[in-house]
This record gives C-alpha cells, sequence and structure tokens, in this order.
C-alpha cells in the first residue's frame, strides 16, 4: 500500500504538520504541490514554499512550490489547474492552512476575526469547491480538514470565541462535503491532534519552549493522515478522527517515538471531546 504517484494538494505545506504529510507522501514517490503564503524567509518562522520543495525532492517525490492565499478565489483555481496540469491529475486535498488568534470577545480585532474566517472556514471552502472537479477523475480520492471534531461544548467557545468559530467552520465543511461527495465517491474527513503538535505556532503563539517540549511532533498526524489516504473513499467518510486513536485503529501501539522530549507530560490541544478516551499507553 503506497502513494506513489498519487498528487497532494496541501495548503500552508510551507512547514509544521501540512509538510509533514507532504514529506510523508513524497517517502512513497507522491507528486505534492505545496500552496503557501512564504515565498522569502521568515523573521520568525522556518521555511518557504522552496524549501519545502527541496524536502519534498529529497524525500523521494516530485514538488510544485506556489505562491497561495486561500483568501483568492483566482490564485486558488489556477493553483489547481496548475497541479493538475503538472501531475495529470489531483487525487488528495490537504486543507492545513488556518490563521490563530486566542483572545476573547471584547480583544478581537474584526480585522482578526476577518483574517481567521476567511483562511479557515471560508479558505477551505473554497480549496475544496474548486478541488471538486478534479477529484471527480482521481480513483480514490481523499479531502481532509486539519479541524476539530464537532464537539458543542461552551468550554471551547467561550475563551476565544472567534477562533473556535473558524476552527469549526472547517469542521463543518466535513460535516456537509461528506454528505454531499458520498456519491461521487470523494472521501471528506477531519483529523485533529489529541495533544499539542510541535509546530511554530505552538512555540510563537501559545506557549514558547516549555510547551514544545510536551508536544508530539508533526509526524504523528502525517503518519495519520498517510493512512487515511490508502483507505478506500468510498468505505472511509464523514469522520472525526484522533491522530493516536485513529493509528490505533491501524495497529500502532508505540507512540513514544512522537514524543518530543520523553518523560515530559504530554500537553492536551483544544476541541478533544471529553469522551474521547486515548488508546491504552498511548499517553504513558
Amino acid at each position: 500500500m503506497s502513494l506513489q504517484g498519487k498528487t497532494l494538494f496541501i495548503t500552508g505545506a510551507s512547514r509544521g504538520i501540512g509538510l509533514a504529510i507532504g514529506l510523508r507522501a513524497a517517502r512513497d514517490g507522491a507528486n505534492v504541490a505545496i500552496a503557501a503564503k512564504t515565498d522569502t524567509p521568515h523573521p520568525k518562522l522556518e521555511g518557504t514554499i522552496h524549501t519545502a520543495a527541496e524536502a519534498i525532492e529529497r524525500a523521494g517525490g516530485q514538488a510544485l512550490p506556489m505562491v497561495v492565499d486561500v483568501r483568492d478565489e483566482d490564485a486558488v483555481k489556477d493553483a489547481l489547474d496548475q497541479t493538475a496540469k503538472k501531475f495529470g491529475g489531483i487525487d488528495i486535498v490537504v486543507n492545513n492552512a488556518s490563521a490563530i488568534s486566542l483572545t476573547n470577545t471584547a480583544k478581537t480585532e474584526m480585522k482578526r476575526y476577518d483574517l481567521m474566517h476567511q483562511i479557515n472556514a471560508r479558505g477551505t471552502f473554497v480549496v475544496s469547491k474548486h478541488a471538486i472537479p478534479h477529484l471527480e477523475k482521481a480513483d480514490n480520492p481523499h479531502i481532509l480538514m486539519l479541524s476539530p471534531p464537532l464537539d458543542m461544548a461552551e468550554k471551547w467557545f467561550s475563551p476565544h470565541l472567534a477562533y473556535t468559530m473558524a476552527k469549526f467552520g472547517m469542521s463543518l465543511c466535513v460535516l456537509g462535503l461528506s454528505g454531499e461527495l458520498r456519491g461521487k465517491g470523494i472521501a471528506v474527513n477531519a483529523l485533529w491532534p489529541r495533544t499539542t503538535i510541535a509546530t511554530a505556532a505552538v512555540k510563537n503563539l501559545l506557549g514558547g519552549d516549555a510547551l514544545m517540549q510536551a508536544s508530539r511532533t508533526p509526524e504523528i498526524m502525517a503518519d495519520a493522515a498517510h493512512a487515511l489516504f490508502l483507505k478506500p473513499s468510498r468505505e472511509t467518510t464523514g469522520r472525526f478522527l484522533i491522530d493516536d486513536s485513529f493509528l490505533a485503529e491501524q495497529g500502532v501501539t508505540d507512540f513514544s517515538k512522537y514524543r518530543v522530549t520523553a518523560g515530559v507530560p504530554l500537553a492536551p490541544d483544544f476541541f478533544v471531546p471529553d469522551a474521547s478516551e486515548p488508546p491504552p499507553g498511548a499517553l504513558d
């Protein structure tokens, strides 16, 4: 089972989880379109679309780096068309691009509110919308949102309403599109981490180096996404997956390799429902 020859279109793939998903696919010999905004080095963020493309090709895949702002519908459509033209089609779309601001309502500037909704909810919608004609031609098409289960609990909304609304907007796309596209055989699923993941957002916005040490690496999300993409699209759709629970379904029992620092208790992520029990030993 392999993604060799498959083509992935990944938003926000210049670093972090998006890049990790691309690298995992590249090790199979997949083609990866890197649709992200970072064209030149950023003072606080590692990686550009070009360094990501180099890493994809070193891993064994083919890369197509493109500057894409998912708020720009024409740019999104053009990037999808370019990808299909270069690689002969598109098999998998990963909606990973996301903006975050953990402010309460009074402190949320409307420009930040608009940014989160334009990138998270609207960006996911527009990428998925224009990907459908390409995915309809694929043998085993998948759309994946990096978004949480729709757990309508007050505790997820009251601290940072604007961010939660925007992030859950991505998950609402999963709920709607999985039903809308089921007859076409296009799988639409969500994947979310049980713990914080060692990314630039965690380091710069959430908790610095201490939280990074209490996190798992992006590779756990990449391995879970890879396992999902190998599933028949007509049989696995409309699911809101938690990374370690889904990997446990695939027979994974050792999660220690995903820890940033052995022995440091793992920090829980937002939005994981209370009813979601971790696999035995996953957090030990």
